[in-house]
């Protein structure tokens, strides 16, 4: 099962009688009786559903006269595409920094960020007019998150192998944690904000957080030493769903004990994983054999594949705000797919620049961001 590192133990779980099977899909999993969350986090409108906030259409105020836009950061041509999700039509195109990998929310929902991880610095877009304003430099912004309360960005220094929380009213330095995990890249917070789950790319491991105090709780080898890419926690809280794109599938991981559950095979490239927009289902991209999975939140299975026509390398993307459609960047076919959530039909192929990758559907439901390409909560 790999080794443990685990520095401190303060979380756990209780009121084991409450099932949360019928309302969130979690296997045999257990309702919780939390402890105050991270202060100044907004409290879960449903403790047993993380995601209740992203119903379809839900948008809130900060949002909801945003026009449906695609935001696609072509990362070898340099530029952001933008698609029109009701024609399917790139309506526009523009330069960024180097390397662009993510278009990321920001916490408040009014600002998307272009993270141009080799030019140093963030461009953001105003999500009103589709238009890109100022580049502010940052260090190595691989990735962006931010802190359930709101403080702070943390901006996933991949290649420093350094966590950057940067103040969010002003992308200013805060505080710089230095963190045992090569290619670390993609997180997930738990339900009650305290801590983050990591995944450390190029040594199969992953690493846990503290978010107040931004310091390290524990570091857990995987069993199928891979490389691990996106993280998902399941709606009920209980269980963060790890991508590895080397073992092929998805490590179910207890965060709270930080501690191996099991594994679902899925597909060659295994990548992003996304919710469903009723909490049920969890789509993963398997980007080293052009399919998406369908994995059960009930049973933690794999319930359907979807193959995309004529092959393809789907990697990371988001869902439309009415859920009906499942964007993804085709990272090495210069392409984006929209795929039917009904049924998984490719509704369109569509060419945009060299190597897209992390892209953001907006506005989504939500109250708030998270981050990476679009978790709301």
């Amino acid at each position: 099962m790999g080794i443990l590192v685990f520095l401190t133990a303060r979380y756990a779980r209780v009121d084991p009688s409450h099932s949360a099977a019928g309302k969130s899909g979690a296997k045999g999993s257990a309702a919780r009786t939390y402890e105050p969350p991270l202060p100044g986090m907004p409290p879960l409108l449903d403790t047993l559903d993380v995601y209740a906030a992203d119903r379809p259409g839900n948008l809130s105020p900060a949002v909801q006269n945003f026009p449906p836009r695609v935001y696609v950061p072509n990362s070898k041509s340099n530029t952001v595409s933008v698609i029109d999700p009701s024609t399917f039509q790139v309506i526009d195109r523009f330069r960024v920094g180097r390397l662009p990998q993510h278009v990321t929310p920001s916490y408040d929902m009014k600002t998307l960020w272009v993270l141009n991880d080799k030019g140093n610095s963030l461009t953001r877009i105003d999500p009103a007019t589709g238009k890109p304003k100022e580049t502010i430099p940052v260090n190595d912004p691989y990735n962006m998150y931010y802190t359930p309360d709101g403080k702070y960005a943390i901006v996933v220094a991949e290649q420093q192998r350094r966590l950057n929380f940067l103040d969010a009213t002003d992308m200013k330095l805060h505080h710089s944690l230095q963190v045992p995990c090569k290619g670390v890249d993609h997180m997930d917070f738990s339900a009650d904000g305290k801590y983050l789950i990591a995944s450390c790319e190029f040594e199969g491991s992953l690493i846990k957080v503290d978010v107040e105090r931004q310091e390290l709780l524990g570091r857990l080898p995987l069993p199928r030493k891979g490389m691990p890419q996106d993280v998902k926690l399941s709606p009920d809280g209980l269980v963060f769903y790890v991508a590895d794109m080397d073992a092929n599938g998805v490590h179910l991981v207890d965060g709270d004990r930080l501690s191996y559950l099991g594994f679902i095979p899925t597909g060659k490239g295994t990548h992003g994983l996304y919710v469903s927009r009723d909490s049920r289902v969890l789509y993963v991209s398997n980007r080293g054999e052009g399919s998406v999975s369908l994995i059960d939140f009930g049973s933690r299975k794999e319930i359907a594949k979807w193959h995309i026509p004529g092959g393809g390398s789907p990697d990371m993307g988001g869902v439309s705000a009415d859920g009906k459609v499942l964007w993804l960047a085709g990272r090495y076919n210069s392409e984006v797919y929209a795929i039917d959530t009904r049924d998984g039909k490719l509704l369109a192929r569509i060419p945009v620049g060299r190597e897209p990758h992390g892209l953001c559907v907006y506005p989504q439901p939500g109250r708030y961001s998270l981050g990476h390409t679009g978790i709301f909560r």
